[in-house]
């Protein structure tokens, strides 16, 4: 073994570039042996040094850490403290009593709800993490390098700097390496880079710094090898590699929250400002205005503020937008979407932009030959992806017998000989390729054309043909040829070769016309260029396929040179053009998001021509449209750069990088954006994104553990599933916020204006000679118990309401734009104070000296009483809130329309009903809330009052639809009418 000197005294630090440099000046800076490799003890040396060849792991996060993050809410903070002001209140003053009334009933309710919302939210993030991680695939990756000047296979995580790796085809590259030697090597770069298409390898040095998927002799950790053979000196390892880089730049990538928790944020900050300055003000107006006889009283009053806090906080809130969230995620499973954060499934429905990568999930990731064309016209190829499913054709109808279709059956025959791969079903049925794409579209067109009674497999051809030599592809002859042995026509050598059209052309003297061989002359030879540039132009790989008949006992030599000789005179076949299709469910899916006012744009890292035909046909862009490359954006100033995400619809050849900035310049403009990838490279924006979307079947795991949503089918139509979905979770979630916000204004305006207006309504002469200064028109367990059987069942039941069918129709909420609009608050605020109005006439109504006769005395119910007059207030607020949710079921559309849609809704309502009855009708009830029995005459009195909300919100409804009819076009009609 030869002696290697210490790394120290030979090893300099790499260039920065690798591409640009002689090999031979890259090994020695590197301190490597080209030939024999590294030696043990030296590669041992290097890996103390380095460190292990592995990406930096992020620590799982502990699941006590997890359930505390759910507690971390503003709206969560509000509610403890009302708890702990509900316990120091009732440590005070109620603990004393031996019935339920003495019970802590506000703290337990509360803290109840904040424990419920946790759980809730831990069980679905634990669940979604459980999905996750069966996606999953686990694998040990190792790596073939050269180590004391043999091969060996090491794990991939002990590859040092210098290492010699052996390339051959199925391998994954376990690190970033520049490229010795390379024979008719191809790699598929997709996770890295986007490109769709195997990419053809060259050790030669680069004249010029070039974007990372037009290093064509570097390899990439995280790639795979196709096709090929070759050797590679491993550069950088670990975070240093550009898969590294990715995720440095993923980890300073910080996960930005979804509009939902931004403004439930907001809300719980501005309830909480709301909740304290109500509590302040009630307490210092009847402190001023009311006759304080003593502590007693300043105690009733404190309390009677804290009631007014509590009441003023929606404590069902965080509760019923994680189960409402919840119930989203649920249905979104069985659209194959898996959503990891509840709040996600609200951020789609407010998606303006998605910007989605091409391969595989715009495309099937599936090449297929579409186009042949021969000397006697063109040949399409119906059907798409590795299912030899479909026919050929020309000008649209099935290619009958006849010249041209002999023609095709001789390229695709040629095509399919001349290539390495394999085409199978696996054991659920399923069409699978081993090798090359490309060459595999070859065997699938063939299956196609011979039909479906011999697609299941091609013995005839099997055996007919028995390979005896190859002449590998190299990037000098950009052509490959394979030497076989037809038996069918006495054992002749048929050597076939396909390759790039041009070059293989000027190898071609003849050319197969039918049946016959005929002379490739100047204007056939004129034809067949004005074909291929049709085909490049339309986007189309092409490939073109020749052959030559010779001798019985001819041998392909070992020498390149007397081998490359057998490429001569060869009878050129025809050529066909190859394209990953987009997928038919995706340009549907894509014309329903513009529908929606959603702007798609494509992001990916393959060839601009190809990333425009694409977007093309899926109906992105028009045909022509611009497209920016990751070069050009790289000139591009901040403000030029916004500027361009605006007006671009298609960003090819791009790195990771640009996709970051993509996103956050669409984001800056004020744009919620969706992100769909796959790969490595598509990590960082997924993080970044509003909501990133990863594939669960192609996607890397990389990419799975940024996205905040991952597609289990990996179809584009999937995510505007989802943005359905969203949309009608947001729009219920708006249902139910506009019916808790009025309800809880209802009570604390009922509380203020009776203890402000006690004079008016009679309440302060109803409690003259009772010895209290202060009265109180509802109690402070009659608040909780409104709270607790109004707000949770009716506003859960609205979370189910079904979607609207014009959902779809409507533009995307801007990002400016809260959940609790102008409009909206106004619709909150006059359903709160007629609420308030009318409970506080019916206390009217059954109290003397106030401006309405006492209704009990007219119907002979017998004298009237605080107990009965609270009594009948408190049922009307209760009533009125029932009504209150059918109104709050849209801003627009009558309460009667679709009223029978959800059966849920009438069921929280009887529900409700129900223990308002038990309430006022139990003894038990009776003594701990302070209520008395009522009449059936009185129960009809206070449902006529509470019904008055639902006729003033039909007449607010009705102005405002004529109103909106003559300003603008009637809306588009739906299921349901409700918005």
């Amino acid at each position: 073994m030869r002696p290697q000197e210490p790394v120290e005294a030979r090893r300099t630090a790499p260039p920065d570039d690798p591409s640009l440099i002689d090999i031979t000046d890259l090994a020695r800076a590197l301190g490597a042996d080209l030939e024999r490799g590294l030696g043990a003890d030296e590669a041992a040396q290097r890996l103390r040094a380095d460190g292990p060849n592995a990406l930096r792991a992020v620590p799982p996060v502990p699941a006590w850490r997890r359930a505390l993050a759910q507690l971390q809410d503003p709206l969560v903070y509000l509610l403890g403290a009302a708890a702990a002001v509900a316990l120091a209140a009732w440590w005070f003053e109620g603990r004393g009593q031996a019935d339920v009334a003495g019970w802590p009933l506000d703290a337990i309710v509360i803290a109840s709800v904040v424990v419920l919302n946790a759980v809730l939210g831990w069980l679905q993030e634990a669940k979604a993490a459980q999905a996750v991680a069966a996606l999953a695939k686990m694998t040990t990756a190792t790596s073939a390098v050269l180590r004391d000047g043999a091969v060996a296979r090491v794990p991939s995580a002990e590859l040092v700097k210098g290492d010699v790796l052996v390339l051959a085809e199925g391998d994954a590259v376990g690190a970033d390496a520049r490229l010795v030697q390379a024979a008719a090597l191809k790699l598929l770069e997709a996770p890295l880079t986007g490109e769709s298409e195997p990419v053809l390898k060259d050790a030669a040095p680069l004249p010029a710094p070039a974007a990372l998927g037009d290093r064509l002799n570097m390899v990439f950790k995280g790639t795979a090898v196709a096709q090929g053979t070759g050797h590679a000196i491993v550069t950088a390892t670990g975070m240093q590699t550009e898969m590294g880089g990715i995720a440095t730049l993923l980890d300073t990538t910080p996960n930005a929250p979804t509009p939902l928790q931004v403004e439930v944020a907001h809300l719980g900050k501005v309830l909480g400002i709301a909740a304290l300055a109500i509590a302040c003000v009630v307490v210092v107006t009847i402190l001023l205005i009311s006759d304080i006889q003593g502590a007693a009283d300043v105690v009733t009053v404190l309390l009677l503020g804290v009631s007014l806090a509590v009441a003023a906080v929606p404590e069902g809130l965080p509760a019923i937008l994680s189960v409402v969230l919840a119930m989203g995620v649920r249905r979104m499973a069985r659209h194959h979407a898996i959503v990891k954060q509840l709040a996600s499934v609200e951020t789609l429905g407010s998606a303006s932009v998605i910007a989605s990568d091409k391969t595989g999930t715009l495309t099937r990731g599936e090449m297929t030959v579409q186009r042949v064309m021969t000397a006697s016209g063109r040949s399409d190829i119906t059907g798409v992806g590795y299912a030899p499913e479909g026919r050929a054709e020309t000008a649209g109808a099935e290619l009958s017998e006849g010249p041209l279709r002999l023609e095709l059956q001789a390229v695709l025959l040629g095509g399919s000989l001349a290539g390495n791969a394999q085409l199978q079903q696996d054991e659920t049925g399923i069409w699978v390729i081993q090798g090359d794409p490309t060459e595999a579209a070859f065997l699938v067109a063939e299956r196609k054309l011979v039909g479906p009674a011999k697609s299941e497999a091609t013995p005839e051809t099997e055996e007919r043909f028995e390979r005896i030599g190859e002449i590998p592809f190299t990037s000098q002859r950009k052509m490959m040829s394979a030497l076989l042995v037809d038996h069918a026509d006495g054992d002749a050598h048929v050597l076939f070769t396909k390759g790039a059209p041009d070059e293989l052309l000027a190898h071609c003297t003849h050319a197969r016309r039918g049946e016959a061989t005929v002379a490739l002359d100047a204007a056939l030879h004129a034809q067949v260029l004005a074909d291929v540039a049709a085909m490049t132009g339309d986007a189309l790989r092409t490939l073109a396929v020749a052959r030559r008949t010779l001798a019985t006992d001819a041998q392909i030599p070992n020498d390149a040179d007397e081998a490359a000789a057998f490429e001569q005179g060869l009878e050129y076949l025809g050529t066909v053009g190859i394209i990953d299709p987009p997928r038919k469910e995706a340009a549907v899916a894509i014309a329903e998001a513009r529908q929606a006012g959603i702007r798609v744009i494509m992001i990916t890292g393959d060839h601009p021509r190809t990333a425009t035909r694409i977007a093309a046909d899926l109906g992105i862009v028009d045909a022509g449209a611009p497209v920016l490359t990751g070069i050009e954006l790289d000139k591009l100033g901040d403000d030029a750069f916004a500027a361009a995400a605006q007006k671009t619809s298609v960003f090819a050849r791009v790195a990771p990088r640009h996709k970051l900035r993509i996103v956050q310049a669409l984001q800056g403009s004020g744009q919620v954006v969706a992100m769909t990838g796959d790969g490595v490279n598509d990590a960082p924006a997924l993080k970044a994104a509003d909501i990133g979307v990863a594939m669960g079947v192609a996607g890397t795991e990389v990419s799975k553990e940024a996205a905040r949503m991952i597609l289990a089918d990996d179809h584009f139509a999937t995510i505007v599933l989802a943005v359905r979905e969203g949309r009608g979770v947001l729009a219920n979630i708006r249902k139910f916020l506009r019916y808790l916000l009025s309800s809880n204004l209802a009570e604390v305006l009922t509380v203020f204006a009776g203890v402000v207006g006690a004079g008016v309504i009679g309440l302060k002469a109803t409690a003259t000679g009772s010895g209290g200064a202060v009265v109180l028109p509802l109690l402070a367990t009659q608040i909780l118990w409104i709270n607790l059987i109004t707000d949770t069942g009716p506003a859960l039941a609205m979370g189910v309401d079904p979607i609207a069918d014009d959902v779809m129709a409507r533009q995307p909420r801007p990002r400016s734009q809260g959940i609790l609009d102008t409009a909206m608050a106004w619709g909150v605020v006059e359903g709160g104070v007629v609420m308030a109005m009318l409970t506080l006439l019916t206390l009217d109504l059954f109290l003397p000296g106030g401006l309405i006769e006492p209704v009990d005395a007219r119907l002979g119910a017998g004298p009237h009483s605080l107990e009965l007059a609270r009594t009948a207030a408190f049922t009307v607020l209760v009533l009125t809130q029932l009504f209150n949710c059918f109104n709050a079921r849209s801003a627009s559309a009558s309460a009667f329309r679709a009223a029978l849609s959800n059966r849920w809704l009438w069921a929280a309502v009887a529900l409700s009903a129900a223990l308002q009855v038990a309430v006022v009708h139990l003894p038990l009830l009776n003594l701990a809330f302070g209520t008395v029995p009522l009449s059936v005459g009185q129960w009809c009195v206070c449902v006529a009052m509470a019904s008055g909300v639902l006729w003033f919100s039909e007449a607010r409804k009705l102005v405002r639809r004529r109103w909106t009819r003559q300003a603008t076009a009637p809306p588009v009609a739906d299921r349901t009418g409700l918005s």
